[in-house]
């Protein structure tokens, strides 16, 4: 299935794991280290209270100071991942998570992109949904490819594989497969972290 197809039939607990595990991914832009959304994972575990996600999501807010949200101070990069986390919503049900969850995939995406230096930038203009034509068929299953990633920068397209592996796993395995879930974000926030410190570089 497309990522798209795998949000629209994800259930509650695998559309908070997906949302979040693109959170954690792009952590680094917020300064957070890589424990600070260990809570919301356990919330998410096998046993955990039901109120425990919406605690958590505080706690893990008032860390990162980004309870308030903020632009970024002008980095769309920066101000996308905070997006992800100020409108998380506090209530775990499929309903409120799904639409979050779909936007964590977008702007998870977008976020690779922008820091991807070697990416083409003059397909700004033809975008639908916030992405590149061939990113959002990709997304879709749309593409040429067969969804897969044609016409998609190689750091996107590993991010891209990334989402629907989550989103597999625990369609798959259920609670169980809320490790796995953990191990692919984990990976995907060291790739992020070197691209920010890559970007970083070049800056200076």
């Amino acid at each position: 299935m497309s990522l798209v197809e795998l949000i629209a039939q994800a259930d509650e607990r695998g559309l908070a794991v997906s949302g979040l595990a693109c959170l954690d991914r792009c952590v680094p832009l917020l300064g957070g280290d890589d424990e600070v959304l260990r809570p919301l994972w356990a919330s998410l575990a096998e046993g955990a209270g039901p109120d425990d996600w919406a605690g958590r999501l505080e706690e893990v807010r008032g860390k990162l100071g980004a309870a308030a949200g903020g632009d970024g101070d002008g980095d769309e990069a920066v101000a996308l991942a905070r997006r992800m986390l100020t409108t998380a919503p506090a209530r775990r049900s499929a309903a409120e998570l799904r639409p979050w969850a779909d936007a964590c995939s977008v702007a998870a995406l977008r976020i690779h992109r922008l820091l991807d230096g070697a990416a083409v930038r003059d397909d700004d203009a033809d975008q639908v949904g916030g992405l590149p034509r061939a990113l959002h068929a990709a997304r879709a299953g749309e593409s040429p490819a067969g969804g897969r990633t044609e016409g998609v920068s190689p750091l996107v397209a590993a991010e891209l594989r990334r989402q629907v592996a989550v989103l597999e796993r625990l369609s798959a395995h259920g609670p169980t497969g809320l490790r796995g879930a953990l191990e692919v974000a984990t990976e995907g926030r060291r790739v992020l972290r070197a691209a920010v410190s890559r970007r970083s570089r070049r800056k200076d």
